[in-house]
């Protein structure tokens, strides 16, 4: 088997990976370029939503607090007013 012979299964092997990584690349670009478009489409229904009088900040709130599972919410909130407890923020 000449030296030709032999590059040609690594030259395969490195054409492979090449593609494959350009594969790779040019998917992750669209889903970046996909990512951008919702969060756009987000940002649009926050503003819409503050146009229609909502509070943007209480609404990310509660979207972050759906997102938990209720035992965790729970565990978050007694810790929160135990903190606000030692610190006199809460009636008594």
């Amino acid at each position: 088997m000449s030296a030709v012979e032999q590059e040609r299964p690594e030259a395969a092997k490195t054409r492979f990976a090449k593609d494959q990584l350009k594969a790779f690349v040019e998917r992750i670009e669209r889903l970046e370029e996909e990512k951008k478009a919702i969060s756009d489409d987000i940002r649009d229904v926050y503003a819409e939503s503050k146009s229609s009088g909502f509070d943007v900040k209480a609404l990310r709130a509660v979207i972050k607090l759906r997102k938990q599972e209720p035992q965790e919410r729970n565990e978050h909130q007694l810790i929160l007013d135990t903190y606000l407890s030692a610190l006199g923020m809460l009636p008594a």
